[in-house]
């Protein structure tokens, strides 16, 4: 870009965040414009006995009135009202128009339609027209019915224009806001997204690390019963609370790193058995089964049993996404199922063949997005990877993976 152009940007731009300057810049230059012509013009020698010599009164008077739209913005009305009265007494005056009072009288009459409500910028149309047409008449010169119309038709033409420019302008504006309030509320959906699916995990956690203190307690108890009759049992029963505890401390961690805000204790489940894992996705496809899915499951690698953590994120990821696919797939989808172990990571992929993210996105009474913000709630809670979207051939695609000491 050449420093010119950059140049006449940096410009533009200060102009824009200063009106009122630039407004002063146009009255200065309308004066500057006119000034020579009001002292130096010849006029035709036919109308030369119908106007006044130029004085230092219709110098003065048209510099009120050429100054004057430098406050056009901030009280349009007001202006219009001192360039119409000037105009009324150059006319009265008999001197003749100038380029800088007609150039003012057609921004001040633009500029109340532009910048004032209805009310205001229709009273201001109305003077406008009334006052033009009673100075049009004083002229000292004889003017044709034709030229009358064309001009009173500019003067219509300017007000509309800035009437019309007023409306765009409210428009765009409304736009702006709904699209800010939008914005905020999908915000707000996704902060109680979050902070729900956050809750939700919690709790299944929190029947994890029950488990395993009730584990420990029964162990506890039993070491204490046959320390004196059966040492290595204590031992091994101890071993056994020692390696729990750690399971149950890692758990209680995350709980804490999930629950950044406050949940509602009397939502806390008071069982103490785990939630779901691995070992039940059996039972889970089955249940899919019977609603007419048909889903298949793959096992790749060497089974292994990953952190209780995982094993629930890894049984409720499979859920959700085989819920997604029952809700918005269609009639006569398939689903796959697969897990793949390696010796660090638990590799979740499920897939169809439905109709993909289209039905998800539309469904608005289902509160699309809740379940795939959970998805990726619980995927990063254990410092996995998630991606989803639409796969190839068609349908809809979640492949996750899990660290198996998550």
């Amino acid at each position: 870009m050449s420093p010119r152009i950059r140049g006449l940007r940096a410009c533009r731009a200060w102009f824009l965040a200063r009106p009122a300057a630039a407004d002063a810049v146009l009255a200065l230059v309308l004066l500057l414009a006119g000034i020579p012509q009001l002292v130096w013009q010849d006029l035709p020698p036919d109308v030369t006995g119908s106007f006044a010599e130029t004085d230092l009164r219709q110098v003065v008077t048209v510099t009120v009135v050429t100054l004057a739209i430098s406050l056009r913005r901030v009280r349009p009305l007001s202006v219009l009202l001192v360039v119409l009265a000037g105009q009324f007494a150059l006319t009265a005056w008999q001197y003749v128009p100038t380029i800088p009072e007609v150039a003012a009288f057609l921004i001040a009459v633009y500029s109340v339609a532009a910048h004032r409500g209805l009310a205001h910028s229709a009273l201001g149309g109305v003077l406008a027209l009334a006052v033009f047409n009673v100075v049009f008449t004083m002229m000292p010169v004889h003017n044709s019915l034709m030229v009358l119309l064309t001009n009173n038709a500019l003067v219509a033409g300017v007000w509309m224009l800035g009437r019309n420019l007023r409306l765009r302008r409210a428009y765009f504006a409304e736009l702006e806001d709904r699209a800010a309030r939008l914005e905020r509320a999908r915000g707000t959906d996704a902060r109680a997204a979050r902070i729900e699916e956050r809750s939700r995990i919690a709790r299944e956690l929190h029947d994890v690390v029950a488990h395993h203190v009730s584990v420990m307690t029964v162990q506890a108890g039993a070491a204490r019963r046959i320390i004196d009759r059966n040492p290595d049992g204590a031992r091994e029963a101890m071993a056994t609370i020692e390696e729990v505890g750690r399971t149950a401390l890692s758990e209680m961690r995350r709980i804490v790193g999930v629950l950044r805000t406050d949940r509602d204790a009397d939502s806390a489940r008071g069982e103490l058995a785990p939630q779901p894992g691995l070992g039940d996705l059996g039972e889970l496809l089955d249940h899919v089964r019977e609603t007419g899915l048909s889903v298949q499951l793959w096992i790749e690698g060497e089974a292994r049993q990953p952190s209780p953590g995982v094993d629930v994120a890894a049984f409720r990821l499979i859920q959700e996404a085989l819920t997604n696919t029952l809700k918005h797939a269609g009639p006569e989808a398939r689903a796959w199922v697969r897990l793949e172990y390696t010796d660090e990571d638990l590799t979740v992929e499920i897939e169809d063949d439905g109709r993909g993210t289209a039905t998800i996105i539309a469904d608005k009474d289902d509160n699309p997005g809740h379940g795939l913000v959970g998805m990726y709630e619980r995927v990063a809670l254990y410092g996995g990877e998630l991606r989803i979207g639409p796969r190839v051939g068609g349908g809809f695609g979640v492949r996750a993976r899990f660290p198996l000491e998550a």
